[in-house]
C-alpha cells in the first residue's frame, strides 16, 4: 500500500499553548485581585475601572475563554491531526483562528472594565464583540471539519465526537443567548425580558460550562490520557454511552440555577430531573478515565502529568457530583446565593480545567519542541502546590456557604431574625475569604513555576514547525461493520446532524411553552415601565456590575420575605431587558429596596459604604457624584425599548429628556435638603431614582404566603 507523506502543523499549537500560557497568568492573577478586594475593597486603587462589579466579569472570561479557550484549541489542534492523519484543513484558516480569537479578548480585557457589559453570566460582551465570536468560531468549524473530510482515518476517534458536539452545541448557545437590539455601538438591549430572559441566560450558562468546560475536555481526556499512560481507553462501548446521554442530558439542566425564583414550576421540576440523571454519564466519562490506568498506576508516581490528570479527573467526578445535589431543592434552599456556589464552579475550573491543561502543556511542548521536560521535578512542585491551593480554596469557601447559608435564616426561638442585618452574615466569613485568597496565590504560584519550566523546555529544544508524517490515502472500499455506531462513524455530517437534533430537544421543550403560553408569565397590571431616569439609571446599576453582587429575587421563605419583603412575582419582570436575578449574594437581595430608605442614605452609601454600613466591604464609587449623566440617547433607549414591546407612548420618547430632568431635579431637591448638595445632572441621581423603584409597582402582603423553614 503506498503512503503518503505529508507534515503536521506544529506551530499553530505551540500558538495557542503559549496564548495559554500567557492568559493563564493573567485571568487567575485578576482572580487573585477580586478575591482581596472582598476582604479589603480599597485594592481597587479607588479607580472606577478595577472595582469588583467591573473586574469580576474580566476574571471569568479570561479564564473561560481565555485561558480554557486556547487551551481547548491547542490540544485540538494538535490531537485532530494526529487522530485523522491529516495536516489541518487551512493554514490560513488556522492563523484566522488563532489572532482572531486573541482580538476578542483583548477586546473583552478593554471592553469589560469600562463597564461595557450585558450584565448576562460568561456572556457579557457587547454585540459587536459576540458578532467577532460567532465569525471566528463558523472558521473553526470550517477548517475542523475540513480536516474530517480530507482524513486518511475512515474511522472518527471518540475524541472527536466530543469535538463535533462542542462546536455545534456552542453555535447554538452563543447564538440564541446573544439576541440584542442595539442601540450604540457599545450599548444593546436583551429581546427577552424577565422570566424568559432568566431561562435562557441559564440555559446558556450552564450549558457553556457543559459544552465548553467540560466536552471539549473530555476529548482532550480521551486523547491524551491514552497517550500519557500508553494504554488503550478502558471501554469502547462505555464512552459511546458516555457520549450520547451526556450531551442530550446535560442541555435540560439549567434551570436548577433558578430554583425557587419565579420561573414557572414545570421548567424547574424538569431541570432537578435531568440534573439528578446527569451523574450518570458524568460518572461514566471519570470512570472510563480512570480505569484506562488499570496497570499504569506505577507510572502515576513518577510522571507529573498523569499526577495532573488523575487529580483532574477526580475533581472531575466530584463536580459532577456537587451539581446534582445542588439541584436538589433541600440543598439548593441551604446554598444557592452562598459561596458554596463559588466553590463548586472552582473545584471544576482549577481542578477539572486547570490541572488537565497543566498536564496536556508539560506532555505536549517537549514533544513539539523535540526534547525533554526541563524538570520533571519543578512540575511536581507545582503539582503539590497547585493542589494545596485548591483545597485552601474549596474548603474555605464551603465552610463560608454553610455559615452564610445558615445565618441567613436563623431565628431566635421568640420568632424574629437573628441576624436581620445581613452585613453580619458577610463580616462573619472574611477569614475564609482570606484563606480563598491564600489558595488563589498558591495555585497562580503553581502556574508561574510551570512557565518557568516550558520556558527552559523551549529553549532547550527548537520547535518542529512542519512534523513529518506518513499514512495510506483513505480508499472508497467500505467493509461493512456489524456496530451501527462504527457506520455512523464514518459520516462526519450526519454525526453533526444528530448531534445537533440530541442537543435541541432539550432546550426547545423547556423554552418553546415559556415562549408561546402567556399563562406561564403573568402579567401585574399595577407595573409600568421605568421612567426615563430609572431607565438610565438601571443601565448604570448594569455598568458598574452590581448585579455580581446583589440579587433581585426574593424567594419563598420566611426568612427572606421577614427579611426583604413579599416574594417576586414573575409580572413584576416583564419590562427588565435584561433580568438582574444574579447569583450570588455579597450583599443584601435589592429587589424591595425601593422607598425603604431616603435618597440621602443612598446617596452616602455610593459616597463612602461604611457611613451607612460600618464594616462594610463594598467599595466607594465617588465618580457616580462627579460623573454627568449622558442623556444623549435616551430617546433611542425608549425606542428599543417599545420595539422589544414596551409600552411607551409617543409622548414619553418625544418628552424624554424633559421628564428626565425633572425627576432629577426633585430627587436634587430633596438630597439638598436632607445637606447633600448635588446637582440634578449626576450619575448618582438617576441610580438612586432606580433603586427607589425597585419592588415598589406590587403593594406587599401583610402576611405572604412562603416555605415554612
Amino acid at each position: 500500500m503506498q503512503l503518503t507523506k505529508f507534515n503536521y502543523d506544529n506551530k499553530i499549537v505551540r500558538d495557542f499553548g503559549i496564548a495559554t500560557i500567557i492568559w493563564g497568568i493573567v485571568g487567575m492573577s485578576v482572580g487573585l485581585l477580586v478575591a482581596i478586594q472582598l476582604v479589603w475593597p480599597f485594592m481597587n486603587f479607588e479607580l472606577q475601572y478595577t472595582t469588583f462589579g467591573r473586574v469580576r466579569p474580566l476574571h471569568t472570561n479570561a479564564v473561560i475563554f481565555a485561558f480554557v479557550g486556547n487551551a481547548i484549541f491547542m490540544g485540538v489542534y494538535y490531537s485532530l491531526q494526529r487522530l485523522l492523519k491529516a495536516r489541518m484543513f487551512s493554514d490560513f484558516l488556522s492563523r484566522l483562528h488563532f489572532w482572531g480569537w486573541q482580538l476578542i479578548i483583548l477586546a473583552a480585557a478593554i471592553t469589560l472594565p469600562l463597564g461595557l457589559t450585558t450584565s448576562h453570566e460568561y456572556a457579557e460582551l457587547e454585540w459587536p464583540i459576540d458578532v467577532g465570536i460567532t465569525i471566528i468560531w463558523v472558521v473553526f468549524g470550517i477548517n475542523m471539519f475540513g480536516t474530517i473530510i480530507k482524513r486518511r482515518e475512515r474511522h472518527m476517534y471518540v475524541a472527536i465526537w466530543f469535538y463535533i458536539a462542542t462546536f455545534v452545541t456552542v453555535a447554538v448557545l452563543h447564538i440564541v443567548n446573544s439576541v440584542q437590539l442595539p442601540i450604540s455601538m457599545w450599548k444593546s438591549y436583551y429581546l427577552y425580558a424577565g422570566v424568559q430572559d432568566a431561562l435562557v441566560q441559564w440555559w446558556y450558562g450552564h450549558n457553556a460550562v457543559a459544552f465548553f468546560l467540560t466536552t471539549p475536555y473530555l476529548g482532550l481526556m480521551y486523547y491524551f490520557l491514552p497517550k500519557m499512560a500508553n494504554r488503550p481507553i478502558y471501554s469502547y462501548k462505555l464512552s459511546i454511552l458516555h457520549f450520547w446521554s451526556l450531551i442530550f442530558i446535560y442541555i435540560w439542566a439549567g434551570p436548577h440555577h433558578l430554583l425557587y425564583t419565579s420561573l414557572p414550576g414545570w421548567v424547574q421540576s424538569l431541570g432537578v430531573a435531568f440534573s439528578v440523571m446527569l451523574i450518570a454519564p458524568s460518572w461514566g466519562g471519570m470512570i472510563n478515565g480512570l480505569l484506562t490506568l488499570r496497570g499504569a498506576w506505577d507510572k502515576v508516581r513518577s510522571e507529573p502529568t498523569l499526577k495532573f490528570m488523575v487529580v483532574a479527573l477526580t475533581a472531575y467526578g466530584m463536580a459532577t457530583f456537587e451539581g446534582p445535589m445542588l439541584s436538589l431543592k433541600q440543598v439548593n434552599a441551604i446554598a444557592h446565593f452562598t459561596d458554596w456556589i463559588v466553590a463548586h464552579v472552582h473545584v471544576g475550573a482549577l481542578g477539572w480545567n486547570g490541572f488537565m491543561t497543566f498536564g496536556i502543556l508539560y506532555w505536549l511542548i517537549p514533544r513539539i519542541y523535540k526534547t525533554e521536560l526541563f524538570s520533571k521535578k519543578l512540575a511536581s512542585v507545582h503539582f503539590w502546590i497547585g493542589t494545596l491551593g485548591i483545597l485552601f480554596y474549596a474548603i474555605p469557601m464551603y465552610w463560608a456557604a454553610v455559615v452564610q447559608g445558615l445565618m441567613w435564616k436563623e431565628f431566635t426561638p421568640e420568632g424574629v431574625l437573628k441576624y436581620p442585618n445581613f452585613l453580619a452574615t458577610t463580616l462573619q466569613i472574611i477569614p475564609m475569604h482570606m484563606m480563598r485568597a491564600i489558595g488563589g496565590t498558591l495555585y497562580l504560584s503553581g502556574a508561574l513555576l510551570m512557565t518557568y519550566n516550558l520556558v527552559k523546555t523551549m529553549k532547550k529544544g527548537k520547535l518542529l514547525a512542519n512534523e513529518p508524517a506518513e499514512a495510506p490515502e483513505l480508499t472508497p472500499v467500505v467493509v461493512n461493520e456489524r456496530s451501527k455506531h462504527r457506520r455512523l462513524e464514518r459520516k462526519p455530517i450526519l454525526f453533526l446532524v444528530l448531534a445537533l437534533i440530541t442537543i435541541l430537544i432539550g432546550g426547545m421543550v423547556q423554552m418553546m411553552p415559556t415562549f408561546l403560553i402567556s399563562s406561564n408569565v403573568p402579567t401585574i397590571s399595577s407595573v409600568k415601565p421605568y421612567t426615563a431616569l430609572e431607565l438610565q439609571g438601571r443601565d448604570l446599576y448594569i455598568r458598574e456590575g452590581c448585579v455580581n453582587c446583589h440579587t433581585q429575587t426574593v424567594r419563598p421563605f420566611r426568612s427572606e420575605t421577614v427579611r426583604y419583603g413579599d416574594y417576586s412575582k414573575a409580572g413584576e419582570f416583564v419590562y427588565d431587558h435584561p433580568f438582574l436575578w444574579g447569583s450570588k449574594r455579597t450583599g443584601p437581595d435589592l429587589h424591595r429596596i425601593g422607598k425603604k430608605y431616603p435618597n440621602k442614605w443612598h446617596f452616602d452609601h455610593m459616597l463612602d459604604p461604611t457611613i451607612t454600613s460600618p464594616g462594610s466591604i463594598m467599595p466607594p464609587y465617588p465618580w457616580l457624584i462627579e460623573q454627568t449623566l449622558d442623556t444623549t440617547a435616551t430617546k433611542a433607549k425608549l425606542n428599543a425599548m417599545r420595539l422589544l414591546g414596551v409600552p411607551y407612548t409617543d409622548e414619553d420618547v418625544v418628552q424624554a429628556n424633559d421628564k428626565l430632568r425633572q425627576q432629577a431635579e426633585e430627587i436634587a431637591a430633596d438630597l439638598s435638603q436632607q445637606g447633600a448638595d448635588v446637582r440634578a445632572d449626576r450619575e448618582i441621581v438617576a441610580l438612586i431614582a432606580y433603586l427607589q423603584r425597585l419592588g415598589t409597582d406590587i403593594k406587599a402582603q401583610e402576611t405572604p404566603v412562603a416555605v415554612n423553614e
